[in-house]
């Protein structure tokens, strides 16, 4: 009897451990619980251990499943690995990539830029996720995290993909209402349409100007965790958005909305972040590339600084 566990199997036993569920990780796989169930006992059996504690509510890890989870992660990284030096020689990227991205950003510009790696790249297999929230790569087993921010973790490696920045906008209709404010102290006694995105603190805008760094406090009766809804909220008259140039150039541009203060402003370039036991690998790095050029070659608005920045 082959007693040797097969490579798949040890992939759905760490997801299961990772999500702390069979539905969840079912979910993720595309698959029922029981198949989940199927193959994870199936792997217990082939190993003669426990790995897992089940109970009604919850899955948890057993003493035997954690020195296994540290094995099969070695042995995955090394398959991993394996075919991307292989695709190095072919050069033809190969396997499958898990990419994050926030909502917005993700919805507009990055599933349509993936739409185009995957025509490029057919033998690429290709796991889209968005999360407005800081996502922990390693432990969810997340390859590539496409993200809007400068605020980068040290243990992580990034690459510029294009440069962007935030702008205070509002809509015309909402600055007749309540004039236009004249410096940054004025924020405070206006209506803002508040966000809570990712690792951002909410109610506090970090704003750049010529004479340095504001953390500016901003209230509203309007708020949201989702970016998309404080666009509308502000072509609608609510409030001032703290949005970035990529979201609403366009609306800047048609008169939609006008920009506040224009000599302040928020850095936020759009990175590619991965670990870096990943550096090397052969399908994030052409994934990198392939992205930068799709940005410069798609959104060049957004390779360009503001004027009234410099």
């Amino acid at each position: 009897m082959n007693n040797l566990p097969l490579l798949n199997d040890l992939r759905v036993f760490m997801l299961v451990a990772r999500r702390a569920g069979f539905a969840a990780a079912a979910e993720e796989l595309g698959a029922s619980p029981a198949f989940v169930s199927k193959r994870v006992s199936l792997l217990e059996q082939t190993l003669n251990v426990v790995l897992l504690h089940r109970t009604t509510r919850r899955v948890t890890i057993t003493e035997e499943g954690e020195r296994i989870y540290e094995w099969a992660q070695r042995i995955l990284q090394d398959v991993d690995q394996m075919v991307d030096e292989l695709s190095d020689v072919r050069q033809i990227p190969q396997g499958t990539l898990r990419i994050i991205s926030s909502f917005g950003f993700g919805r507009r510009v990055v599933a349509p830029a993936l739409s185009a790696l995957a025509r490029q790249y057919p033998q690429l297999e290709l796991r889209f996720d968005m999360e407005d929230r800081l996502v922990d790569l390693v432990n969810e087993g997340v390859d590539l995290d496409i993200r809007v921010g400068d605020d980068i973790a040290p243990n992580l490696i990034a690459r510029k993909l294009a440069n962007n920045h935030r702008i205070l906008c509002a809509s015309p209709d909402f600055i007749a209402r309540h004039g236009m404010p004249k410096q940054l102290s004025d924020l405070a006694a206006l209506p803002c349409l508040v966000i809570k995105e990712r690792d951002h603190p909410f109610g506090v805008w970090q704003l750049h100007s010529k004479e340095g760094v504001h953390a500016i406090k901003v209230t509203g009766a309007l708020s949201s965790n989702h970016g998309e809804i404080v666009h509308q909220w502000c072509l609608d008259g609510h409030g001032i958005a703290l949005r970035s140039w990529w979201d609403v150039s366009d609306n800047i541009a048609s008169g939609h909305l006008v920009q506040i203060l224009p000599d302040c402003y928020q850095p936020a370039n759009i990175w590619a972040v991965y670990v870096s036991r990943l550096a090397t690998s052969a399908k994030i790095r052409t994934t990198v590339e392939f992205l930068r050029s799709y940005f410069e070659a798609h959104y060049p608005q957004q390779c360009v600084v503001n004027k009234a920045i410099k």
